[in-house]
């Protein structure tokens, strides 16, 4: 099978957009099997960030007897306070276009601003009840610092927080610990509220598309609407097993349909291999549950235990095919 990358310089060739000395030099440099370091470099920046705030948190953990909140707070304000000076200092200024640092370890700067700024605000809370006994103001209040961050400095790391706060203000926390027992699955209103705040985030994200206003940031927020949107319908199908009564699971029916359909096109007008593969699962796994609905209202199974035991082979295989070709077909109309 031909690669794809080889294939693409293949079709520069004959085209005559690139001579065949070129093409040479090319493959040359392919068999050389170099990489950069440059993604290593941010990955480890970006661990060093994780690591710097989780050693903080274990140490305050640890220590808290001794240190004193408001000494605590103190330090963590100066952090934050050293972390946006420096970030502000080399920073272009605000733009509707992205804008980038001459040196990458400031957005990592920036990042780590971030945290610690919803951090603060979090112990402010904890620890003296600042906005009452409603908690989750505090979220709110973490997550709107980190939507003026992100647009400001252009940092998607920042906006990510941002959107996962808003997500958590409503009750939904989605991780890869907390998944499975979710609280979303067993919480009809929940699956609602996260619908509604995915539905939002595509029409800010198609406003800003209309109007050229960060429209870098489009693909953090598909991504994050379609996990919502989808692990949301999904627990609303769900429901026809649960034990409530008046269960309106039917209707997650057509609505699944219309995400898998409209995130199947956004994957294609943005290239993103990831909101592709995703979609495919989510769509794979809910197509799986709309089965075993079906079978939910078969009385007398008899002999369909064998058939089905016959047919979950057959079945696995073209789900694997089907899923090969769909990511080929994938790679060929994004070359």
């Amino acid at each position: 099978m031909i690669d794809f990358n080889e294939q693409a310089l293949e079709d520069l060739m004959n085209k005559n957009l690139i001579s065949d000395l070129q093409t040479q030099e090319i493959k040359k440099y392919r068999d050389l099997n170099i990489f950069s370091l440059h993604i290593e470099l941010r990955f480890l920046l970006y661990l060093s960030v994780l690591l710097f705030t989780a050693g903080i948190g274990t140490l305050v953990y640890k220590n808290i007897a001794t240190i004193g909140h408001s000494f605590i707070l103190a330090t963590i304000l100066v952090l934050i306070a050293i972390c946006f000076y420096f970030a502000f200092k080399n920073f272009k200024g605000f733009s509707k276009n992205e804008v980038l640092f001459k040196n990458s370890l400031f957005d990592y700067l920036v990042l780590l601003g971030t945290i610690l700024s919803c951090t603060f605000i979090g112990y402010l809370q904890y620890q003296y009840v600042l906005f009452g006994a409603s908690s989750e103001i505090s979220v709110l209040v973490g997550s709107a610092i980190a939507f003026g961050v992100a647009y400001y400095f252009d940092n998607k790391s920042a906006l990510s927080i941002a959107i996962t706060g808003l997500a958590t203000f409503i009750g939904i926390t989605i991780t890869p610990a907390t998944l499975i027992e979710n609280e979303v699955y067993s919480n009809p209103t929940l699956s609602h509220y996260g619908l509604a705040l995915a539905v939002l985030l595509v029409i800010w994200t198609t406003y800003c598309n209309k109007t050229n206003f960060k429209k870098h940031f489009s693909l953090v927020y598909f991504t994050f609407a379609l996990h919502l949107s989808c692990i949301c319908a999904i627990a609303g199908l769900l429901t026809k097993f649960s034990d409530e009564e008046n269960s309106y699971w039917y209707l997650f029916i057509p609505i699944l349909s219309g995400l898998v359909y409209y995130f199947n096109k956004v994957s294609y007008q943005f290239g993103a291999l990831s909101i592709f593969l995703f979609n495919v699962i989510y769509a794979y796994v809910a197509f799986n549950i709309f089965i075993a609905i079906l079978f939910s209202f078969v009385d007398n199974w008899g002999e369909i235990w064998i058939l089905l035991l016959f047919l979950l082979p057959v079945y696995l295989i073209i789900s694997i095919v089907f899923f090969i070709k769909g990511i080929k077909k994938f790679n060929i109309v994004n070359q």
